[in-house]
């Protein structure tokens, strides 16, 4: 378990990938309730600056997220995006992947703090499609675990 004193500022690490596919496109509007043509008309979308359909911004921040590494940190709750910005559209078959580093810490409370995660999402022509400012509220190694964190202090 990665706990917030294991964070250090400076910290890097690249995450696996994940390709965008026509039935992400479509799944992600039937959920959202997004059906705007850029992504899910060919004809409209062949018109358009980027000549073909296109993910969603938020289609591609929610990629982001299932490809994050959380599964070994001991995440009390997500604090915020910050600076969230698109570069390049994510494209029916570009393959995604996270540069990730840490650039601040503010510690909370004797229980955990806030960890800020740089991230940029990636193509496979090494193109930077959006980048953002994670920040997740982290515990403490124990006394300050996730279970104990709202327990008063």
């Amino acid at each position: 378990m990665k706990y917030y004193e294991d964070f250090q500022i400076g910290d890097k690490q690249v995450t696996r990938a994940r390709t965008i596919t026509e039935t992400d496109l479509v799944l992600f509007s039937a959920f959202t309730g997004d059906w705007y043509p850029l992504h899910v008309d060919i004809e409209f979308a062949r018109k358009s600056p980027f000549g073909e359909r296109v993910a969603h911004g938020f289609l591609v921040l929610s990629v982001a997220s299932g490809l994050m590494p959380l599964y070994d940190e001991a995440i009390v709750a997500m604090y915020g995006l910050d600076q969230v910005r698109f570069y390049v559209p994510a494209k029916i078959g570009d393959t995604l992947h996270l540069e990730i580093e840490i650039t601040d810490k503010q510690e909370e409370s004797k229980k955990g703090g806030v960890v800020y995660h740089n991230i940029k999402v990636i193509n496979q022509r090494d193109e930077t499609v959006a980048s953002y400012i994670l920040k997740g509220v982290i515990a403490k190694k124990p006394g300050g675990a996730r279970e104990s964190y709202n327990s008063g202090d």
